[in-house]
């Protein structure tokens, strides 16, 4: 009976998001490619329970296990902040199987101006995707300022392929296989602050450890971006980074030589082994949850905070991913 179910706040993660192993076992439920796999009606169940147990509704039948496997769905469907569905190549679960695809193909065709231009257009249009879908707070993004910061991602990208090409050519050929690499992390330092630039501008939502609004802040957007883009770059090196070296040996193979079409699936397989593993692990290098110094605030703000009953020291908000 629904009466038995332990009362917990399921609107935190189950595990204690104050320790890396907490976030990392949370990261690995919600960026699970499984999950995709779900059913609209099973994600609507999903949500109908948690909503439920949050209102103290009957859940007849059900344990408070049920609870959590219903709540980490929700979780990897719906936006914490909006609430809304999103959409499904948004979702982190679609993090591993769309990202070893991509990856495995910008590293496979890399060398010619064709091949860099089209996979780097791709990547970048994934990467929007999934910047606007999990960006922070419940403010829309505007069709142009998301059109700009798309062209300037692709454009910083492209660039910077095609003269890390060109500058390589004198050197070892394995040399070469890292372009894609620094390719990326160059565009995530553009597209994510740019997609995300009308929070850099307006500020994001802060709260107390209540989860009461106390205002947007442009600093903590700041730090949130900041974390974002961190994290991106490091859940990208290692696919990125060890591949190469594999392949690179691979390569010279009998095996490789006389079937060079297994080159492309064999990297986005071995790309696709790392991120099983690097996404949730750089996801959960910092908390979703975040927090900031209320000191570290705009003025403003913190006259504001200061203001009440018994003002917080730090205040909280949610970082986007």
């Amino acid at each position: 009976m629904a009466m038995t179910l332990p009362q917990v706040n399921i609107d935190e993660p189950r595990y204690d998001q104050s320790t890396y192993t907490g976030r990392a076992k949370h990261f690995f439920i919600t960026t699970n490619p499984l999950n995709l796999f779900s059913s609209t009606t099973q994600l609507e169940q999903a949500k109908e329970i948690v909503e439920n147990y949050r209102k103290g509704l009957p859940l007849p039948g059900l344990t408070i296990d049920d609870v959590w496997k219903a709540k980490h769905l929700y979780d990897s469907a719906y936006h914490p902040d909006t609430k809304e569905r999103m959409f499904i190549l948004g979702r982190m679960s679609a993090q591993v199987p769309c990202n070893m695809t991509i990856t495995g193909c910008m590293m496979t065709f890399y060398q010619t101006t064709p091949a860099v231009l089209f996979w780097q257009w791709i990547n970048q249009s994934f990467n929007a995707i999934v910047n606007y879908t999990n960006r922070s707070g419940d403010s829309p993004i505007p069709l142009k300022q998301l059109g700009l910061s798309y062209v300037l991602a692709t454009g910083g990208a492209v660039t910077t392929a095609l003269t890390l090409n060109s500058m390589v050519k004198r050197f070892p050929p394995i040399i070469g296989r890292f372009v894609p690499f620094a390719a990326v992390a160059a565009a995530n330092c553009i597209n994510i602050p740019c997609m995300r630039s009308r929070e850099i501008l307006n500020g994001i939502p802060v709260f107390d450890e209540d989860g009461t609004r106390l205002g947007e802040s442009k600093k903590a957007a700041n730090s949130a971006i900041s974390q974002v883009v961190v994290s991106r770059i490091f859940m990208a090196t290692p696919g990125m980074l060890i591949p190469p070296f594999i392949m690179n040996y691979l390569e010279k193979k009998h095996f490789l030589k006389t079937r060079p079409w297994l080159n492309a699936p064999i990297q986005v397989g071995i790309i696709g082994v790392f991120l099983v593993f690097a996404t949730p692990l750089c996801c959960a290098l910092f908390p979703q949850k975040s927090s900031i110094a209320t000191s570290s605030l705009e003025p403003e703000i913190q006259e504001k905070i200061r203001s009440l009953p018994n003002p917080p020291s730090r205040v909280y908000f949610n970082k986007g991913l």
